[in-house]
């Protein structure tokens, strides 16, 4: 038992899979930047910078994003280093795999099944934020318990003192879900031209908000940048302690999910041209551009309003809200559109790496043969895609946002802190090993990732960490009851 968890697969086997592969190897080095860009711009920008400047970090919000973007580089020097030795989809799982062990692999795979999945609901819920701002502007309004989760509809109602409704529905996240997940299911040519054009859209929406919105900051906003520590309620009921240095730590573990889209130039790896080069390229190119245009987005939209004036259907729509209250109607507009275009990128760039992790798993027997059933003529997994679009349309439905957003952070730190160990490992055991690309520093840049994302791990919302250690014990049970006895490694064991 105990040498069969740490079996490793061996390279011959990724070998094997590179040669077998089934996906359309349409992707270059700017098609995989545009993936990272795609995910990477959406929720973070247009959404938590209104839920972590309010609950967090105040004007400090970009010391926030300052702090998630080191150590999202630490986990993306690791992350470029194994995407060039093992050019496969899969991600974090199969980096793991092959270096440290089974068991390590699927608590790995498990957790970004978590991460993908909460990221894809999170941004349906601000997807149906945003698309309703927008179809407000034009005097239609969505009775309030079909574009809200129960929670959020019974504060709503509680607020605006009307009658509760025995029944809430988000049916705009519900309907955008199946928007997306058609779109994966008709082919990966078609959701990459669907990305390449919505992120040209996304980053002019952007430079439009940090030009445009400078001229409209009041300084005294800014004022006190970190605020004097105070305990804060949040949407769920819970209380915390925010602001203070406390708060802009704090503040980086909710916003970490944000920068979840390099993770997922490497998932694609199976449909690029040039792996080898192109992956570790995307991943580092993606980060940085988007790093940059976080911390400038924050300084603009918490100098433009207080922060403690960002609160009920704002903390759904920040940066329209933002210029809204300056009383620049046709920019609300402009950016409200762009905005709603620009998360629907976001969600098809989460859901196409859910199914990834799936096909991976699924390709070395973890998971039963439905997730790596490919269709004949569109040649995606379109069984698995159809399975995550009708759980992420229905959970993204009935759940609050910030719940949503702090579990896929912590799926996303923990991933992001096991490629670094797993990538300090396999350099000390295995290091003659070709590696196109080589982090520097390596001895000081992963012990820096695994701190750093654990360290923030420990910062996030309390219910989100029980529930996403919940989903890890769940994993752990799958793990022995049909993944460690239905994989490839144990039937050649067998054999």
């Amino acid at each position: 038992m105990e040498k069969s968890i740490w079996r490793k697969k061996p390279m011959s086997a990724y070998e094997a899979d590179i040669k077998n592969n089934q996906l359309k190897r349409v992707m270059g080095k700017w098609s995989l930047t545009a993936i990272g860009i795609g995910g990477i711009i959406g929720g973070g920008i247009f959404v938590l910078t209104g839920t972590a400047a309010h609950y967090h970090a105040g004007p400090a919000l970009a010391l926030s994003f300052i702090v998630a973007g080191i150590g999202c580089v630490f986990a993306a020097l690791c992350y470029s280093e194994f995407a060039g030795m093992l050019p496969v989809e899969g991600s974090a799982y199969a980096y793991a795999y092959g270096t440290i062990g089974e068991l390590f692999a699927w608590v790995i795979g498990w957790g970004l099944i978590l991460e993908y999945a909460m990221g894809a609901m999170t941004v349906a819920v601000s997807w149906s934020g945003y698309f309703n701002k927008l179809i407000n502007l034009f005097g239609i309004e969505i009775p309030y318990y079909l574009r809200n989760d129960p929670f959020s509809a019974a504060s709503y109602a509680t607020n605006n003192n009307l009658e509760p409704s025995s029944f809430a529905f988000n049916l705009p996240a519900f309907i955008i879900t199946w928007v997306v997940t058609w779109i994966l299911v008709k082919g990966i040519k078609e959701a990459r031209n669907t990305n390449n054009l919505i992120v040209v859209l996304k980053l002019a929406a952007i430079l439009f908000v940090i030009i445009v919105g400078a001229f409209y900051v009041n300084a005294d906003n800014w004022h006190p940048f970190i605020p004097e520590p105070e305990m804060v309620t949040h949407e769920d009921g819970t209380s915390a302690e925010a602001y203070g240095i406390r708060g802009i730590l704090s503040g980086a573990a909710a916003i970490f999910f944000a920068y979840i889209g390099f993770d997922v130039v490497s998932t694609s790896a199976g449909e690029a041209i040039n792996p080898k080069k192109d992956v570790p390229f995307a991943i580092i190119a993606s980060l940085l551009i988007c790093t940059v245009l976080y911390i400038m987005v924050s300084l603009v939209l918490t100098g433009m309003i207080n922060y403690k004036e960002i609160t009920g259907d704002a903390l759904k729509a920040p940066v329209a809200f933002a210029f809204d209250h300056v009383g620049k109607p046709w920019a609300v507009l402009i950016i409200t559109a762009a905005a709603t275009t620009g998360l629907i990128s976001v969600m098809l760039v989460m859901m196409l790496g859910q199914t990834r992790v799936f096909l991976g798993m699924a390709k070395d027997g973890l998971l039963p043969k439905f997730f790596k059933q490919i269709h004949p003529n569109f040649q995606t997994p379109w069984k698995s895609t159809i399975l995550v679009g009708l759980v992420v349309s229905l959970v993204a439905s009935f759940t609050p946002i910030g719940v949503l957003s702090d579990m896929t952070s912590f799926g996303t730190l923990f991933a992001f802190a096991m490629v670094c160990l797993a990538v300090l490992i396999l350099r000390i055991k295995d290091p003659n090993r070709e590696r196109p690309f080589k982090t520097p520093m390596l001895k000081l840049i992963a012990p820096l990732g695994i701190i750093t994302n654990v360290g923030l791990i420990a910062l996030l919302n309390g219910l989100a960490q029980k529930l996403a250690i919940a989903w890890l014990l769940i994993g752990l049970i799958v793990f022995f009851i049909y993944g460690q006895r239905n994989s490839n490694l144990n039937q050649m064991d067998k054999d």
